[in-house]
């Protein structure tokens, strides 16, 4: 991922220092293993624990090499001795390197576990702030009936929240490591090894493997994060709508000395959900990838290695750079409720359309004819630009059926937030279940730790 993209603690994840450190760690928990079972004397695991691979050595094996295991393990040598001899015993190359892509992917995911929990809570305050900011819905892009813009934020936070459950599944998914040999029959290293070196980095065993881990679960870990960059595409694209000069409902951050554009001084684009937009495409690309590279030959190829290279970190990077870019936009999003009522009132009432029409089914009017009757005016008022109440009050068939204080009465837009309560009761989000939740997470952070 290019610099601009890249934030720092991920960065640091997928470094090749880390992974190195992270192969370091499985030859280590596989030598502890063996000393365990009696065939690596102690005292020279005591020496394998402070091995260190010199980069630049690896970088001039490599050349000569062209494997990065074996270079890897060059690189180790001067560091350990004679000893280096029981580093990597009965193993082969993708015990290791599955194994700790498994660690990388672990500690990746609870970046990003963390900056959704952040787009929740940065959402939740939004979306309570707003509750009844009224606002139009709208269907295909046309005015639909009201609804509030505190539901709208409502309902981006519940999506956000199955998006970390799917994480928490998949990372389940991928918390595995495989130490089982060349074609995963334990044939020069016992499934013992497997156990206790797994237990050790805090990863379960794979129940079988063939040469590495399998990559349906790497496939799902890719579409996960996937899935979560389509409902920020989602978002981003919904504030974009909004945005538009027409209605200027809601408006992304727009910072002093920011510009807009070369030639027009006047513009405030939505550059930042813009960005997330396009951010989401390229993703989809790396779960076309991801899926791509579960089927490979006989017990394994490297087809799958070239691309995870760059689909595996990307993703990871990407994700977490598109998670705090739209939470910082939600936390500073400009809300404008004035042009939320104004754009309520555009169509002149027709907002009102389906109480219309029940409060003459009420009247004991069919369906049909209810629906007619109030179409009819409907239209009238889309092809006039007269108020649609006022068409109302003017039909006399229909006020043989309702009068025109019971029409009146029907243009209430109070109707439309009656059970807005009862959704953020459902959601945690009531006033008593967010205050209560905050409190605990203060109190949680001012706990002292144990001694």
């Amino acid at each position: 991922m290019i610099e601009r993209y890249s934030r720092p603690e991920m960065k640091r994840v997928w470094s090749d220092e880390n992974k190195f450190s992270k192969w370091l760690d499985v030859e280590v928990a596989v030598c502890e293993a063996w000393v365990k079972l009696g065939k690596v004397p102690r005292a020279s695991l005591s020496k394998i624990k402070v091995a260190k691979c010199d980069l630049k050595l690896m970088a001039k094996i490599l050349k000569e090499t062209h494997h990065d295991m074996t270079a890897f393990l060059g690189a180790v040598v001067p560091s350990v001795g004679s000893d280096a001899r029981f580093i990597h015993m009965g193993i082969t190359s993708s015990d290791v390197m599955d194994t700790a892509l498994s660690l990388q992917l672990i500690e990746a995911s609870e970046i990003l576990s963390a900056g959704m929990k952040a787009l929740v809570e940065a959402l939740a305050v939004k979306a309570i702030e707003h509750k009844y900011t009224l606002m139009i819905g709208r269907t295909h892009g046309i005015h639909a009936e009201p609804t509030t813009f505190g539901l709208k934020l409502a309902l981006w936070m519940d999506e956000m929240q199955r998006n970390r459950h799917r994480l928490d599944e998949a990372v389940k998914g991928i918390a595995f490591g495989q130490i089982s040999g060349a074609v995963g029959t334990y044939a020069t290293v016992p499934p013992e090894v497997e156990e206790i070196a797994c237990a050790k980095l805090g990863l379960t065993p794979a129940p079988i493997s063939n040469q590495i881990l399998q990559r349906d679960s790497h496939a799902q870990f890719v579409t996960t994060l996937t899935i979560c960059a389509a409902s920020l595409e989602k978002f981003a694209t919904e504030i974009r709508l909004l945005q538009k000069s027409e209605s200027r409902e809601v408006e992304e951050p727009f910072e002093e000395g920011q510009t807009g554009s070369s030639s027009m001084p006047h513009k405030r684009n939505p550059e930042l959900c813009e960005r997330i937009c396009g951010m989401a495409r390229l993703m989809r690309g790396y779960a076309i990838t991801s899926i791509e590279n579960v089927s490979l030959w006989h017990e394994r190829d490297i087809s799958h290695s070239s691309t995870e290279r760059i689909i595996l970190p990307d993703a990871c990077l990407l994700l977490d750079y598109m998670l705090d870019i739209f939470t910082g936009i939600v936390a500073n999003l400009n809300v404008y409720p004035k042009n939320m009522l104004k754009g309520l009132e555009t169509t002149h009432g027709l907002v009102f359309s389906q109480r219309v029409m029940l409060a003459l089914i009420n009247k004991g009017l069919s369906r049909q004819e209810a629906y007619k009757l109030t179409q009819r005016n409907a239209m009238e008022c889309w092809k006039t630009g007269k108020k649609f109440l006022t068409l109302l009050k003017a039909d006399g068939e229909l006020l043989q059926k309702i009068s025109a204080g019971e029409l009146e009465a029907v243009f209430d837009y109070n109707f439309y937030t009656a059970h807005v309560d009862a959704i953020f009761q459902r959601l945690g989000l009531s006033a008593s279940q967010w205050k209560s939740k905050m409190v605990k997470k203060r109190t949680s952070r001012l706990a002292p730790k144990a001694l």
